[in-house]
């Protein structure tokens, strides 16, 4: 007799209810998903015990009829897909018909439910994936679905869950996502003592941070918005069963644009992982590494290597450019022009800091330090929203700096996460929102759909640093390191080594880019010895070396002989130059990358060229210092993400006199 058998239904609804059904968050996830493909405006959720206990989820969507409400239970039965050529364009959150069969193999599920036009609704119990009743009833349009006692007949999954605070947390982080996601429409959580969440329809994405986060959380965040039309390069041939019809209306339909909204934080924000970095697209929230790199690639030289920033993104992309049908949880998608969506990204969130150039505050600055709790923390709110707090948001800031305080997290906290995001909040926190006053918004400028709204939400929310810094009249310096200067917005402190450094930084890299790089030739050939990584790396960069002013060759069987090296580093620190870049490099855990290893080179020859501290300097020198770090694309940070300037704006000063 063979050893191969097929497994009952019952083992593989479990199997499968292990894949979509993680913990309680991941069933608030499916069913919640449902609920926005049914076209509900009106959320409510309710939990008790962390949701071990009871999730239910009531909606005011389309609703369904008697068959579907039996047949949404089968394996593999959706109304979201016909055919195999549907999941190249997937459109809704929900697809697979995996979600409903599999909550209800591990649960008893009570599902009440009523199509708009039908004069009554069904009502389905199902225990441990078994039918026990089914009746009709006069229910509300819409569905509401409750689950009692999950994994009460997989013990060994239900010991693996965590303690009810921590499973709330994923609820909440989750619901409170996909709130943010979706502004138009409304959602509520209630644990069994308190309203975790209520946050009632409101005009965008920036109404709704302020919403639930708070002004103080939006203050830390710039707005980023950009589109870009797709190519035709790379599509997919039509199948040879199309008709030619369809084939030519396939081939004449326009590839459609990606759009990119959202807010990402300022370089002063910084945090110990990328669990603060939510991405979602069309709707759907995410981990994806291709997007958090290009993030990350965005703040390179703007933040230190080893922080992240705060990110809530939104992409919107034609259905076919994106796969979803790559994780069980739906957690994970491939972009089908995966090297144009990162350059897109990366781009866009670039040029947002390069346009706002935000300048640090002075008393911030001193308290600012790199922490792993988010900034979007979700605290205990009162009842109504302050309108003069929502029209000072929505008003032009003082000109030109921003006086932030990163958040310190509660007393009390929980981790809120969604699969391997979390961010902390504060154990059964209280938000009950009333409806959001209207703001008083002059223009269209919170949440910028395209690339030229964006243009407008700038000019009125932020300042160029550019002229601020070429106003700028220095007095002198502090211990011969620091330049201080004045010009009518306040007192300036300019940290002279890191300004000099980013301005050499843009110029060594604008040299290479136009192979111009000015060299040096040593009098005498300078022998490094090389460790056995340091000698793969070198042969890995030897010619980026080269394009950058360097000329080495191998010089034994572990040594090289530097012959000509960047003009403007002394000849004493090219040595120790060298091994800090083969040794930064050997360090790396992925494959390098000839973008980062350009930039690496360019910040460590500009940091070893740069006027060092302890340096005087005569009058005209600090003004021309002043006056080409006004020219440079980020003046704010140099280029290993520390400050090059901070201010003490006239308003700072008039306080402390006490003059208002």
């Amino acid at each position: 007799m063979g050893k191969i058998h097929v497994l009952s239904e019952a083992v593989a609804n479990k199997i499968a209810a292990g894949e979509v059904v993680e913990r309680p968050a991941s069933v608030v996830k499916e069913l919640l998903e449902n609920s926005l493909d049914a076209g509900s405006t009106r959320i409510k959720i309710q939990v008790e015990a962390g949701g071990k206990k009871l999730i239910q989820i009531t909606d005011n969507g389309f609703g369904m009829v008697r068959d579907d409400a039996l047949l949404a239970f089968e394996r593999h039965a959706t109304s979201k897909l016909k055919n195999a050529e549907d999941l190249l364009s997937v459109a809704t959150l929900g697809f697979r018909g995996e979600a409903l069969p599999s909550i209800a193999s591990v649960s008893r599920l009570h599902l009440e439910t009523r199509a708009p036009d039908e004069d009554s609704g069904t009502v389905v119990e199902i225990n441990g994936g078994k039918i026990f009743k089914v009746e009709e009833a006069g229910l509300p349009a819409g569905t509401s679905i409750t689950i009692r006692d999950l994994f009460f007949n997989t013990p060994a999954r239900k010991k693996f869950l965590k303690a009810e605070s921590t499973e709330l947390s994923h609820i909440a982080s989750l619901v409170t996502h996909y709130a943010l996601a979706h502004p138009d429409k409304h959602f509520e959580l209630h644990s069994a003592t308190n309203a975790v969440l209520v946050a009632p329809p409101v005009a965008g994405h920036s109404e709704r941070v302020y919403q639930v986060f708070g002004k103080e959380v939006l203050d830390q965040l710039l707005p980023v918005a950009a589109m870009q039309p797709l190519e035709r390069i790379g599509l997919p041939q039509p199948p040879r069963w199309r008709k030619p019809e369809e084939d030519e209306e396939q081939i004449g339909a326009e590839p459609g644009e990606m759009r990119l909204h959202g807010f990402v934080s300022k370089p002063e924000i910084q945090k110990l992982n990328r669990n603060s970095i939510y991405i979602f697209v069309n709707g759907r929230l995410i981990r994806d590494r291709l997007v958090q790199h290009a993030i990350t690639e965005a703040y390179r030289n703007i933040l230190p290597p080893t922080v992240y920033p705060v990110v809530l993104l939104f992409l919107e992309l034609p259905s076919g450019e994106v796969d979803v049908n790559v994780h069980p949880s739906k957690t994970e998608v491939r972009f089908r022009q995966q090297s144009v969506m990162h350059d897109f990204v990366r781009d866009s969130v670039r040029a947002a800091l390069i346009k706002a150039r935000p300048v640090p505050q002075f008393a911030t600055e001193i308290h600012a330090h790199p922490t792993a709790s988010s900034s979007l923390t979700p605290g205990a709110r009162g009842a109504t929203v302050d309108i003069a707090a929502w029209r000072a948001l929505n008003s032009p800031p003082p000109l030109p700096g921003f006086a932030l305080q990163a958040l310190a997290p509660p007393p009390e906290t929980g981790r809120l996460g969604f699969g391997n995001d979390s961010i902390t909040v504060e154990a059964n926190a209280a938000v009950a929102l009333a409806p959001a006053p209207q703001p008083f918004i002059p223009d269209d400028s919170c949440t910028p759909p395209v690339a030229i709204e964006l243009e407008v939400a700038y000019d009125l929310a932020n300042n160029d640093l550019a002229p601020a810094l070429a106003s700028l009249k220095p007095l002198g310096q502090i211990r011969e390191s620091f330049i201080l200067a004045v010009n009518h917005e306040g007192l300036w402190i300019v940290d002279q080594h890191v300004a000099h450094e980013r301005v050499l930084f843009e110029k060594i890299l604008k040299q290479r880019a136009a192979q111009k790089v000015e060299s040096q030739r040593l009098l005498m050939p300078l022998v490094l010895e090389l460790t056995p990584a340091q000698q793969a790396v070198f042969a890995e960069i030897c010619e980026e070396l080269n394009l950058n002013g360097f000329e080495a060759e191998p010089f034994g069987a572990r040594s090289i002989a530097i012959k000509v090296a960047p003009a403007g580093v002394e000849a004493a620190q090219i040595e120790h130059m060298l091994h800090e870049l083969l040794d930064q490099f050997s360090r790396e855990e992925q494959a390098l990358n000839m973008e980062k290893v350009r930039a690496r080179i360019a910040a460590s020859i500009a940091c070893h060229a740069a006027i060092k501290v302890n340096m005087p300097l005569q009058q005209n020198k600090m003004e021309w210092l002043l006056a080409e770090l006004a020219k440079t694309e980020c003046p704010m940070s140099c280029p290993h993400g520390r400050p090059v300037v901070l201010r003490y704006s006239m308003k700072d000063i008039q306080k402390a006199f006490k003059r208002i």
